[in-house]
């Protein structure tokens, strides 16, 4: 063979694994160690999620902005937060329960607002995985991230995780999840008393 021909062979050969490569690179991560649900047809679903991640008014939700609002959407894995003087609007991406039965719905408002949150898993989280440690101090390690919003569900929290990963994804027990960033923003704006809901 010629060189020219070889040189041909060759660039086919290193662009086509240039593109598998880059293709991997390009791939979002997916399992975690138990954590994340691996999504069937992950190109769709985020297809639907790109289309369906947009901007809403709050009227069809609330009947007013008193104390401001929080409108969770976990089918398009999006909060959005509205002040209670229509000021000021802000739109996230969020990780969602991995299941519908760990998913609750409804409608509930922030008890509590902690900067430094320690974790300790509930008894249902225990039984499905035993290994889980009792408790994780504030951290890096821990799984509530930098500030959580306590839900009045007991064991509910909107909160912050330091495993970018999971945002966007069904990755929780039944919290919803934000880049750390989101909810240090979000806890600065959302007061105790403000109502939340979760569709």
């Amino acid at each position: 063979m010629s060189n020219g021909v070889n040189n041909k062979m060759n660039r086919r050969l290193f662009l086509g694994s240039s593109a598998a490569a880059m293709g991997a690179l390009a791939s979002p991560a997916l399992a975690q160690t138990g954590t994340t649900q691996i999504e069937a047809d992950i190109s769709n679903a985020t297809r639907r999620n790109i289309s369906s991640f947009r901007s809403l008014e709050w009227r069809p939700y609330f009947q007013n902005l008193s104390g401001g609002a929080i409108l969770v959407d976990t089918t398009s894995r999006a909060l959005h937060y509205w002040s209670a003087d229509e000021t000021i609007y802000k739109l996230y991406p969020t990780s969602v329960p991995m299941t519908d039965d760990l998913t609750r719905r409804g409608r509930t408002q922030i008890v509590r607002k902690v900067d430094g949150p320690s974790w300790r898993p509930t008894a249902s989280m225990l039984k499905r995985n035993p290994e889980l440690p009792e408790y994780i101090a504030p951290g890096p390690d821990n799984p509530l991230g930098t500030r959580a919003l306590y839900l009045s569900w007991t064991y509910y929290r909107i909160h912050g995780t330091h495993d970018t990963r999971k945002i966007g994804r069904r990755s929780s027990s039944g919290c919803i999840g934000l880049y750390n960033q989101h909810i240090e923003e979000l806890f600065t704006l959302a007061k105790v008393g403000t109502q939340v809901l979760l569709i």
